[in-house]
């Protein structure tokens, strides 16, 4: 359904890919998908297509293209996790934010796109939501088991539009203490939302992980769709 485009970095360093799908009515509001560790794979492909089945244009940016372009790995093999995790740590936050705007500002100008755009992620991707939230003009933003966020709490002061959090109560990679960290932070916020899945671990919405949940994985979705369609449409 999809399509390969080409983005200009804004900072001037390069182009790099991003994967678009388009609405079949031609016109809507835009998502930003954005990647977990493996890259724009078929996973995220997978998830712009569902999207722009919804009435929405839906790009996701390859993220890792400063450090490798074109990743496309799973969750599968022990070499893949670890490829992962070595891109994950060579990643530049800063310039991850930066090269999500400029994917904010290339939908925005599509044809076709209402103007109205929001940015959803997952893990790696979760966290980049929430920083699109306090550093971009995002018009809503979705954070699915965001990594680090309880590191980056001091920003949230900056949060100007909506955001809504999904977090599993068992995940391996975002301790109770985080959770109860980032809740601290966040519950009073006006604009923040957050929902706790209970009994389900990191990545519970990955089709095909190890982790995959099905029932919180609808529950999860369908309360992002209503968001969306609130703030978006």
């Amino acid at each position: 359904m999809g399509r390969e485009i080409t983005l200009t970095a804004s900072d001037g360093s390069g182009e790099f890919s991003a994967y678009l799908a388009e609405p079949a009515s031609g016109t809507g509001p835009g998502i930003v998908v954005i990647q977990e560790i493996f890259g724009v794979n078929h996973d995220v492909r997978a998830k712009c297509d569902a999207w722009a089945e919804k009435g929405y244009f839906a790009l996701a940016p390859d993220l890792f293209w400063r450090q490798e372009p074109g990743v496309q790995i799973t969750d599968k093999t022990q070499e893949e996790w670890n490829k992962a995790f070595a891109l994950l740590n060579g990643f530049d936050v800063d310039k991850g934010v930066e090269d999500l705007q400029t994917a904010i500002d290339t939908l925005r100008q599509t044809h076709g796109c209402t103007g109205n755009v929001g940015t959803v992620g997952f893990c790696l991707g979760g966290r980049m939501a929430y920083l699109c939230a306090t550093r971009t003009n995002a018009d809503a933003n979705v954070s699915y088991y965001g990594v680090t966020i309880e590191s980056m709490l001091d920003e949230a002061a900056s949060i100007t539009k909506p955001l809504l959090m999904h977090i599993a109560e068992e995940d391996e990679f975002v301790s109770k203490e985080a959770q109860k960290q980032i809740h601290a932070a966040l519950d009073d916020h006006p604009l923040v939302t957050l929902y706790d899945y209970p009994g389900v671990n990191h990545a519970f919405t990955r089709i095909n992980g190890k982790h995959f949940d099905r029932q919180a994985t609808d529950l999860a979705h369908g309360r992002t769709a209503e968001f969306f369609a609130e703030h978006l449409k």
